[in-house]
C-alpha cells in the first residue's frame, strides 16, 4: 500500500473506525430516542459515530502527511503486561487490591527498558491508594484492602 504515508495513523483510523461501526450495531437494537429523550441507544450510537468519524480522519491524514513505519511488536513486554494483569487477577481477593495493586504496577513496569525501580514502587503506591479510594471507599465494592492473612491476625 503506496498510498499510505504514516502506517500507524491509517491502522489505527482503520481500528477506530472497527470499533465504532461495532458500537453503532450493537446499539441498533436499542431504542434511540430524541436528544430531549434519549433512549438506552442514542449514547452508544453517537460514540459509536464519533468514534468512526475520528478513525476516518485519522485514515485520511496518514495519506496526507509522512511518518515512521511502525517498528516490529515487542512480544516481551506484551507478555509482562497482559500476565501482570492476569495475575492481579488471580491474586486480588487474597492479597487484597491494595498489595495486588502495587504488584501489578510494578511488574508492568518492568516491560519498559526504562524501568526504574524507585519509580515503580512510587506509582505503585500512588495507584493503590487511589484504587482502594475509588473503589473501596467511593463505589463500595467488597474488596479485601489486605491480605486475608494479615487481617486473620486481628
Amino acid at each position: 500500500m503506496a498510498f499510505i504515508r504514516h502506517p500507524k495513523d491509517f491502522y489505527a483510523g482503520v481500528l477506530f473506525i472497527g470499533f465504532g461501526v461495532a458500537a453503532i450495531a450493537l446499539a441498533s437494537q436499542y431504542q434511540l430516542g430524541t436528544a430531549a429523550r434519549m433512549g438506552p441507544g442514542y449514547f452508544p450510537r453517537g460514540l459509536g459515530l464519533l468514534l468512526a468519524i475520528l478513525g476516518a480522519a485519522l485514515v485520511v491524514r496518514s495519506i496526507r502527511i509522512r511518518g515512521s513505519a511502525i517498528p516490529p511488536w515487542n512480544w516481551r513486554s506484551t507478555c509482562i503486561i497482559l500476565g501482570s494483569v492476569v495475575l492481579f487477577g488471580l491474586v486480588v481477593e487474597k492479597l487484597g487490591l491494595a498489595c495486588s495493586t502495587l504488584g501489578l504496577i510494578v511488574l508492568a513496569s518492568t516491560a519498559s527498558p526504562e524501568f526504574r525501580l524507585k519509580e515503580a514502587v512510587l506509582s505503585g503506591l500512588f495507584f493503590a491508594i487511589l484504587a482502594v479510594l475509588v473503589f473501596v471507599a467511593g463505589l463500595n465494592l467488597q474488596l479485601p484492602v489486605w491480605p486475608v492473612w494479615l487481617t486473620a491476625l486481628r
